[in-house]
């Protein structure tokens, strides 16, 4: 019986065009002929071999195959027959592995070209049957290869790897078809075997390995569980193992295939949760030595790394599940180049979040049911990034429907808690998103001690975190105004002058936006708080119109003109003129203006200006020299003290040697005009100002000529890290 299946498949297969059926009953027939080969030992001849009689006569150009017995060879022959001259699936490898002659061949030689004729009959076989013959095809198989009496994972292992050598040599079209339906009725029953098969072929990249993967994601019948399967090989890996490379990029090839996505419906946030945290893996551990440095896609462009390789799986999976929006917000805001940074990862997480909760916020109650449990995890990369990725969950209003906010607030306020500065930034954001995702302020006894108490932190991430999260909070309504000026007042001017470029520009940012929050009272005197807290600021923000950090120049113009509004200075233009061009002129009228407004706040703005003399940069010396030399213009003698100028004269004596020659030279232009003002006084200074005092005749005092203006931009070159046009 096994005789005439093997040969009548074969005349069928190549005379009549396959046009009959194939079902489970030829298949059956198949099963049933391996088991009766069991019999009798491999590549030993048939002791009586009985020639079948032939049922049906092939066409006149096909060539008839003698029959053969359950061991594949011709009654009375030590070979096997050989298959037509185009029969598509090769048996050489069978052939050569029996011998002439009553020696028996090697177990393994015969076993491997068995397995490899099974497969490629089957897939003759298999190419006119529907779903019901691929199910019966997986089941002759797992019963064909379990009545050897070995190790099922070996023999997939052999049918596998025969596939992969046979794959690429099939003509395009219905035998290839055939050849891949194999592996998809094999994957049907054992997938994690065809999965441990497939994996070791995917590193280094192989295109027939790729074809195989891209065939198991276009059969909705399978792609569900070689998906889960690479799941746990993607979990069970470690960091940047080459397992973990191989399955992500199996995955990579499976999710870009159109459809196969659904198939994560029910792990869809369990899959998207792991290539999060192997990315975080990866960022802190480096890549593997032995790994390949590069690898891409089949269908893609350029190599990537292992990271990058992440990253494309990652996309596949988001566009694959719609959201297309999602993968587009991450490129506009640098979350992917973030996403792979050792320092920034986090960040890029959260931004990730950002991006789910506007555009996929369906899978929010998956996400949170995943997350939970990784909050608890010892795993810290696991730990971290569910973190991360629960904080920026925290901005949807559907949190409140899905979570209990006590637990929430409970949560967060361990964090803060905690020893390390990262989990005490994570939970900052999270109060943040938890106080202000439902368009009011809530929770504002916990949220508010937390935001200032941040504000003399040493981690930059939580000093900015705080002052994003005050800013954001000041244009809700119903803020305690009055009560946050008070609190600021002592704890913003210090960070106006802070080493941080960031740290600066969001101060100075956070000034101005109290500033018009509380124009209105401001215009009718009241706020004693803010107008302080103005005052105090208003030399420093003058001086950083010419930081050399862009923002912070940016910030404090915006700021200025925020304050000229609230407080009717009517000096728009001057600021702007002072901030953009050479004008010595619009200094001068600003330093007047404030002289005249607030004459009892001279000493303290010659004072506060005095302290940038010091100053490391060349361009806040220059700045602060030459505004000392116009604030010293047009002051009254009566408003400052002797003790002052003896001070200021001093400083600026100092500078007269700078190593910048601007400063030395607007050092001398300013140093005068201490003089003169000393000069001015009913009792003239002693010492040093004494000699100078003499030596001016001159009852006036001239208006102060410097050489060049700090404030000018000419160009942009060499400022800001910007490099000038290409020549």
């Amino acid at each position: 019986m096994a005789g005439d299946v093997w040969g009548r498949g074969r005349v069928q297969g190549r005379g009549q065009g396959r046009g009959a059926a194939v079902g489970a009953l030829t298949l059956a027939a198949v099963a049933e002929g391996i088991r009766a080969s069991q019999e009798q030992p491999l590549g030993a001849p048939s002791p009586s071999p009985q020639p079948k009689p032939r049922e049906f006569e092939p066409e006149a150009e096909t060539q008839v195959q003698p029959a053969t017995t359950a061991s594949g060879t011709e009654p009375g022959s030590g070979a096997p027959a050989p298959a037509a001259g185009n029969e598509p699936y090769s048996l050489n490898s069978a052939q050569e592995a029996v011998p002439q002659g009553p020696h028996q061949a090697p177990q393994s030689s015969w076993e491997e070209g068995a397995l490899t004729d099974l497969a490629m009959y089957v897939a003759t076989c298999l190419e006119e049957a529907g779903f019901a013959g691929t199910q019966a095809t997986a089941l002759t198989l797992s019963s064909a290869l379990e009545a050897r009496g070995e190790k099922l994972e070996d023999q997939v292992h052999a049918l596998v790897h025969g596939l992969l050598a046979q794959v690429p040599i099939l003509a395009e079209g219905r035998p290839r078809r055939a050849a891949l339906r194999v592996l998809n009725s094999l994957a049907l029953e054992h997938a994690q075997d065809v999965v441990r098969a497939l994996l070791p072929h995917s590193l280094p990249p192989d295109r027939a390995a790729a074809e195989l993967w891209r065939s198991l994601s276009r059969n909705q019948h399978v792609n569900g569980q070689v998906l889960v399967q690479l799941l746990w090989a993607l979990k069970g890996a470690s960091g940047p193992e080459p397992e973990a490379l191989a399955a992500t990029r199996a995955l990579g090839e499976m999710l870009a295939v159109s459809g196969c996505v659904g198939a994560t419906r029910g792990f869809y946030p369990h899959l998207l949760l792991a290539l999060v945290t192997h990315l975080h893996e990866l960022a802190c551990g480096g890549c593997f030595p032995e790994s390949p440095k590069v690898w891409v896609l089949s269908h893609r462009g350029p190599p990537h790394s292992h990271a990058s390789c992440t990253v494309e799986t990652f996309k596949a999976l988001l566009t694959g599940d719609g959201g297309r929006m999602v993968v587009t917000c991450m490129e506009q805001a640098g979350g992917w180049r973030r996403l792979v940074g050792t320092h920034t990862h986090l960040e890029g997480v959260l931004l990730l979040a950002s991006a789910m909760v506007a555009h996929a916020d369906h899978h929010l109650r998956g996400l949170f049911a995943d997350l939970l449990p990784r909050l608890r995890s010892t795993d810290i990369p696991q730990r971290l990034t569910a973190m991360a990725f629960f904080t920026g969950l925290l901005q949807s209003r559907a949190t409140a429907q899905l979570l209990q906010e006590d637990l929430i607030l409970e949560r967060l306020c361990t964090w803060q808690r905690d020893p390390e500065p990262t989990v005490r930034w994570l939970g900052l954001l999270g109060l943040r998103h938890l106080a202000l995702n439902c368009g009011k302020v809530r929770h504002m006894s916990t949220l508010l001690p937390a935001l200032l108490g941040a504000l003399g932190e040493g981690d930059v991430r939580l000093v900015g975190a705080a002052l994003g999260a005050l800013r954001k909070l000041l244009v809700q309504p119903g803020v305690p105004l009055r009560l946050l000026s008070s609190q600021l007042r002592l704890r913003l001017p210090p960070l106006l002058d802070d080493a941080r470029d960031s740290v600066r520009a969001l101060a100075v940012g956070l000034l101005g936006t109290l500033v018009r929050r509380g124009q209105g009272r401001l215009r009718m005197g009241l706020h004693g708080p803010l107008r302080k807290l103005v005052l105090q600021s208003l030399m420093p923000l003058l001086l950083r119109l010419h930081d050399p950090s862009q923002d912070t120049a940016e910030s404090s113009e915006w700021t200025l003109a925020r304050c000229d509004k609230a407080l009717r200075w009517g000096l728009l233009e001057e600021i702007v003129t002072v901030a953009h061009y050479d004008s010595p002129e619009a200094l001068s009228r600003v330093c007047h203006r404030l002289v005249q407004q607030y004459p009892s706040h001279i000493p303290c703005f010659l004072s506060q200006t005095q302290g940038y003399l010091r100053s490391p940069q060349d361009p806040l010396r220059l700045a602060a020299t030459m505004l000392l030399g116009f604030l010293v213009y047009h002051v009254s003698p009566s408003h400052v003290n002797q003790d002052l100028l003896d001070s200021l004269f001093q400083d600026l004596g100092q500078l007269h040697s700078d190593p910048e020659p601007a400063v030395a030279a607007a050092a001398h232009v300013s140093t005068q005009q201490v003089a003169l003002l000393a000069s001015a006084q009913s009792q003239p200074s002693r010492g040093h100002l004494l000699y100078l005092i003499s030596r001016n005749t001159c009852p006036g005092r001239p208006t102060p000529r410097y050489a060049d203006s700090p404030f000018q931009r000419r160009s942009l070159e060499g400022r800001w890290g910007c490099n000038g046009p290409c020549s």
